[in-house]
């Protein structure tokens, strides 16, 4: 059995004009002699995972693996942050981030050289165990090897689904936002229903919205309460400032 935190939520929303906004669920596991975060987040979460992790008593250098859905910058730019963390990602999505050519696009150079590079970086496949309990499935569409990551070890098991569905809208419509291939993921949101119908009460811990469970009627409900808000400086005063709730549908 392991302990389950989410650290930072993950929130179902982007950016109109200021380009990606990536908030993304940042989760943790602690258990079978292992602390583990389940992606890492973007560059700007960080003070704020670092009040989450000192919140509960983990120290950077205390977390022992790192497991990434893909290799996107909004999951995976905090890695280094974690000397002494073993790096988990799918083979053939390093292999891909690898070969894609610099470009405007979601993977941050630098760091998948470094991922690529780094003796702690582990490359998985489909059907390997990362940590003791936690199996990888391959899920294929967002990117070409994105990984989702089943807890079978827990009571109820939990299901890190990553960009692979990254919130309840897409669950619902089975159709994806931003993926490079669009029957590749509708085929892949179809085997996480199929997770998580297989037992009763299973979480669902999507990439960018709140967890998840199913209801008595098979519907996903949230559990817990969101947050997010922006606060904004439009005054000619700092101590004068317009919060704005992103909470509300």
């Amino acid at each position: 059995m392991y302990t389950l935190d989410v650290l930072v939520q993950g929130y179902p929303g982007k950016s109109v004009c200021h380009g990606a906004l990536g908030w993304s669920t940042i989760a943790l596991l602690r258990g079978e002699g292992r602390t583990a975060l389940v992606d890492v987040g973007s560059f700007g979460v960080r003070p704020e995972l670092a009040r989450q992790l000192a919140a509960r008593g983990v120290t950077r250098e205390e977390v022992t693996d790192i497991l990434l859905t893909h290799a996107h910058w909004d999951h995976s730019v905090n890695a280094p942050l974690f000397p002494n963390a073993t790096v988990w990602i799918g083979a053939e999505e390093m292999a891909w981030a690898e070969a894609e050519p610099w470009d405007f696009n979601a993977l941050p150079e630098l760091h998948v050289r470094e991922l690529a590079t780094s003796p702690r970086t582990r490359r998985i496949a489909a059907g390997d165990e990362p940590l003791p309990g936690v199996h990888a499935i391959a899920a294929p569409g967002h990117t070409p090897g994105c990984l989702v990551y089943y807890l079978a070890a827990n009571d109820p098991p939990v299901i890190f689904s990553g960009d692979a569905a990254k919130n309840r809208a897409e669950m619902l419509s089975m159709a994806a936002d931003m993926t490079m291939d669009a029957p590749a993921s509708q085929s892949s949101m179809a085997g996480i229903w199929s997770l998580w119908r297989a037992v009763a009460g299973t979480l669902l811990v999507p990439g960018h919205d709140l967890t998840m469970r199913l209801d008595a009627e098979g519907r996903p409900e949230y559990c817990g309460q969101r947050q997010a808000a922006v606060r904004s400086w439009f005054s000619e005063d700092l101590a004068v400032t317009a919060d704005f709730d992103l909470t509300a549908p």
